[in-house]
């Protein structure tokens, strides 16, 4: 008897941008990442379909928030988190993306307005910020990800941007955790919640894609009932960075929800070599981890050739047994990406 049951709400081999994940247990109904946005223009498809889509998942995710008493938001892009809206956010418990640090500026306006609707909304009052954390240190970035970050040299830029970035995390005033009768924030990451036997665990900050990636950081989302684990990678393109592929190895989930790695924008934003490695990644997790089931799909079906350049993955499930598989077949349905 399977302790943890999910359903893809809407994913991008559905024809919208997103990774919308409900979850549940005897215990508690979790929402991840109710956002959903627009395809890009290359994606083979008009604008009248994409709009379609578009709009289908956001209607769908309002009918999840609906059953749900955790919403889960990973990090302020628009395809993870709506803005506030009573139907998704209202009597939840929200487990947001920490606004304070390990944000980038652009992330960081959005949670602010978030933030301060919520509050006005659902606690009558004013957003009220704490003073500056001044005196925190973050000590070196490249500490968090020593496989990754084992050629240094190459990443002295990205440290660069990291310093001058917390130095403003240092100076920003502080949006708190709320509590009000109709809703209540928690910033997760690094921590557990329990909510009767069910645990949702929240990884630390990872990088959003590669290494000192300027779009930001991340967290993935555990959740565990007894001895049963299912992962929610969020944005980790691959996971393209090693010490991530460790972490899951190490968490040993049955089922993995992991976003594949951008072929989309091979040549262009996302090089050869990383796309190797996003794929050596998986084969790692395929193969030391009792994983069931892999759901392989947001970023990674935004293209039609995203099977073949990823190739490896799906012959390796098959060799071991594992389920692979895009969410909308997941569903039954076939990818609208290939659907010509």
């Amino acid at each position: 008897m399977r302790r943890i049951g999910f359903r893809p709400i809407w994913f991008d081999s559905m024809g919208a941008k997103s990774s919308c994940t409900l979850v549940w247990t005897e215990d508690v109904r979790i929402l991840i990442d109710p956002g959903a946005a627009i395809m890009q223009p290359s994606f083979p498809a008009n604008i009248v379909r994409k709009l379609f889509w578009l709009v289908k998942a956001r209607l769908a995710i309002g009918r999840a928030a609906g059953r749900a008493d955790v919403v889960v938001i990973s990090h302020y892009h628009y395809d993870h988190f709506t803005d506030f809206s009573r139907r998704i956010y209202e009597g939840k418990l929200i487990l947001a993306k920490n606004p304070n640090e390990f944000i980038n500026e652009s992330q960081r306006e959005r949670a602010e307005s978030f933030f301060s609707n919520y509050s006005k909304k659902l606690g009558g009052v004013e957003l009220e910020k704490l003073p500056p954390d001044v005196d925190r240190d973050y000590g070196d970035p490249l500490d968090r990800i020593p496989l990754a970050g084992a050629r240094k040299k190459d990443l002295a830029a990205g440290v660069s941007w990291f310093r001058r970035l917390s130095e403003k995390w240092r100076r920003w005033g502080r949006i708190p955790e709320m509590s009000f009768r109709r809703g209540r924030v928690i910033f997760p990451e690094g921590r557990t919640i329990k909510l009767g036997r069910t645990r949702i665990r929240a990884s630390a900050p990872f990088f959003h894609g590669i290494a000192f990636s300027r779009v930001g950081w991340v967290f993935s989302t555990v959740i565990e009932r007894g001895r049963e684990r299912l992962i929610h990678s969020s944005d980790l393109n691959g996971p393209v960075i090693e010490d991530y592929a460790e972490w899951i190895i190490e968490q040993r989930p049955r089922v993995l929800i992991l976003d594949g790695p951008s072929t989309y924008m091979l040549g262009y934003l996302v090089a050869k070599r990383n796309l190797r490695r996003a794929v050596e990644n998986v084969l790692r997790i395929l193969e030391e981890t009792d994983l069931e089931l892999l759901v392989y799909d947001h970023h990674l079906a935004r293209e039609p050739r995203f099977r073949e350049r990823t190739a490896e993955v799906w012959r390796t499930g098959e060799r071991l047994g594992i389920r692979v598989t895009t969410a909308a077949e997941l569903l039954g349905r076939k990818p609208v990406c290939l659907d010509r």
